[in-house]
């Protein structure tokens, strides 16, 4: 059974047979954080799906101390391992084994860069993920609008899919509802919403909206966890 818990924004922390995780680790600057970066010890793999700071976050420190992995598209990973991070450098659409299960980079609608020295550089495309652990799926959307591409993930049978709702920089409330439509996830987890004046959302206005659909709309408060 996987584990997952809510973090605040779009980090989360993922647990399972072989990985302890942690999603986009925005946990200093963070008003919603339930976490500090010292509170995880024995991580043993990130997935960052972008370079922006509220998802990379304490990657570098945390990554360093642990000893963990860092998945990241190709271009952000060539920012992080001059820094002394471990990487797995994939690329949108790619799908490969590890020993704790398979992980697939998905498309997301948004930008990529780093701050360098106080400067905003490219770093190649966004991305999310399908990861696959003991048989269950966790699809993490990373920021993102609303795309057509998002119709092939309803044959990957999500059990949770991980959707931003807070509109301005990604998907709004409906546009996610809509998505659901198209993914048919098991169960749907809204996040990157309230952390900022421009993101403010209400989820259950979300869970309201998913209805009785084959989908159940589980809202997370920080801090919570959701076993499947």
């Amino acid at each position: 059974m996987a584990k997952l818990r809510y973090l605040g924004h779009s980090a989360f922390y993922f647990e399972g047979k072989g990985i302890k995780a942690l999603i986009d680790p925005f946990l200093i600057g963070n008003s919603m954080a339930a976490a500090k970066p010292g509170d995880f010890t024995d991580v043993n793999y990130i997935f960052l799906t972008h370079g922006h700071g509220d998802h990379i976050g304490s990657t570098v420190e945390i990554a360093k101390r642990c000893g963990a992995v860092v998945f990241a598209p190709t271009e952000l990973a060539s920012f992080l391992t001059p820094q002394g991070v471990k990487t797995e450098n994939m690329q949108i659409g790619a799908r490969a084994a590890f020993p704790f299960g398979r992980v697939k980079l998905t498309p997301a609608w948004h930008g990529n860069t780093i701050t360098v020295d106080g400067k905003a550089e490219a770093a190649g495309l966004a991305c999310g993920y399908v990861i696959e652990v003991d048989g269950k799926k966790l699809y993490h959307s990373g920021d993102t609008g609303l795309t057509m591409e998002m119709q092939l993930l309803e044959a990957e049978n999500i059990d949770v899919a991980l959707l931003p709702i807070g509109g301005y920089f990604t998907m709004d409330i409906d546009d996610a509802v809509r998505a659901v439509g198209f993914i048919k996830p098991r169960i749907v987890v809204p996040m990157h919403y309230d952390t900022f004046p421009k993101i403010k959302a209400d989820p259950q206005e979300f869970a309201a909206k998913v209805g009785e659909k084959l989908t159940e709309a589980k809202v997370l408060k920080p801090g919570e966890e959701l076993e499947f």
